[in-house]
């Protein structure tokens, strides 16, 4: 599998390209908006995108769905359906934000722990994390040791739990018992800022660094 980070929306929102190198299939991750900048990406890279992918239904995540969905006939998978108030509430999210006016859509498929996304020849290992937001989801490819983890971890930092039901101790709990377990060597993606492992996270991220070990 390969990967093309595209950083999108005022919130740099680290949208990414993944593709099958055998098939070229492609899903894209979390497009925020700019769909143009995502398009251009997938026309580089000469792949064909067939899914959306979602962690969650934050606006800077999943604002550039419905239009990407409905421009190229792509379906779209995840988050965990705890995210539904999340999808509805995409139009005010997008006017408290300054966004571009964004449409509300239904996900071909609600995403859980344990279920599995695919694409050309690549699978995806879907967990479960809530705390972010209650439907938040994360994917693993267990291949390249890599994983997708939208906003619950941080080069130096954790997701935010301020926002309508989200829920610090549970967002701990989700690295702690989902993300860490994976192993230290794990590379990641986060939502925001630069990639890093899990292993440099557990020995200096201030938040959860001598907590689990």
């Amino acid at each position: 599998m390969k990967y093309r980070i595209i950083p999108v929306t005022p919130f740099q929102q680290n949208c990414t390209l993944l593709w099958c190198e055998q098939t070229k299939a492609a899903a894209v991750v979390d497009p925020g908006g700019d769909l143009d900048r995502i398009k251009a990406a997938v026309a580089e890279e000469g792949v064909k995108l067939e899914k959306i992918l979602l962690t969650h239904a934050h606006i800077d995540h999943a604002g550039g769905t419905a239009a990407l969905s409905q421009e190229l006939g792509l379906k779209i998978e995840g988050p965990g359906k705890d995210d539904e108030f999340w999808i509805e509430g995409l139009p005010q999210q997008s006017r408290m934000f300054g966004f571009p006016a964004v449409d509300v859509f239904s996900p071909d498929r609600w995403l859980d722990d344990g279920d599995q996304v695919s694409f050309g020849e690549v699978t995806l290992d879907v967990v479960h994390c809530p705390g972010h937001t209650p439907g938040h989801v994360i994917f693993y490819h267990q291949p390249t040791a890599l994983a997708l983890v939208g906003d619950v971890l941080f080069q130096g930092s954790i997701g935010r739990t301020d926002f309508p039901r989200g829920d610090h101790d549970t967002l701990i709990r989700s690295i702690k018992e989902k993300l860490l377990p994976l192993g230290d060597e794990i590379d990641f993606i986060p939502g925001h800022g630069p990639m890093s492992t899990f292993g440099h996270e557990r020995q200096t991220n201030p938040f959860i660094a001598g907590r689990f070990g």
